[in-house]
């Protein structure tokens, strides 16, 4: 019987509840599948790059201690991007401080002008640009999953990116 499962690895996202990180990063890696758990701010997700099939297992298996994201329109689960998710890990990754996290994405947070951070020890990230605290703040997001400011970034690092 035929499926219409993903059958690419791609990434998805899963809310984690109850401090159980850990214990299902350790159960992804047994099962031999890419994982990713940021720390500090934003330690309550944990991403799972894998078939659509293999995320929706793992989701069933947990559903006590972790929620996966899907897309509202179908329900599937919601396919993170490879290029999004590279940029989200490099501004996470540990070493990195200045970091506020948002919340959800919320699409208010893609009003402002997206912009490629040209020096510094963001160099490279992109994303969005926005007042925070009268600070203006680079906004990275993981659509529908979350989004973090990075510290105060200052103008003349920044370049505008043609979208």
């Amino acid at each position: 019987m035929a499926t219409d499962f993903d059958t690419e690895n791609r990434w998805y996202a899963l809310k984690v509840y109850f401090n159980r990180v850990q214990p299902l990063l350790r159960e992804a890696e047994e099962m031999g599948l890419e994982r990713f758990a940021p720390t500090g701010v934003v330690g309550n997700l944990l991403f799972l790059r894998c078939r659509e099939e293999q995320a929706l297992r793992f989701a069933d298996r947990h559903w006590s201690h972790a929620w996966l994201y899907r897309e509202s329109s179908s329900r599937r689960p919601a396919a993170i991007p490879d290029a999004e998710m590279e940029v989200f890990r490099f501004v996470v990754s540990a070493g990195r401080s200045g970091l506020t996290l948002l919340g959800s994405d919320k699409p208010e947070y893609h009003e402002g002008d997206r912009v490629v951070v040209t020096g510094g020890p963001f160099k490279g990230a992109e994303g969005h640009i926005r007042r925070i605290k009268r600070d203006r703040r680079l906004v990275v997001a993981v659509r529908g999953v979350v989004a973090v400011a990075l510290a105060y970034i200052h103008p003349s690092l920044l370049r505008p990116v043609d979208e």
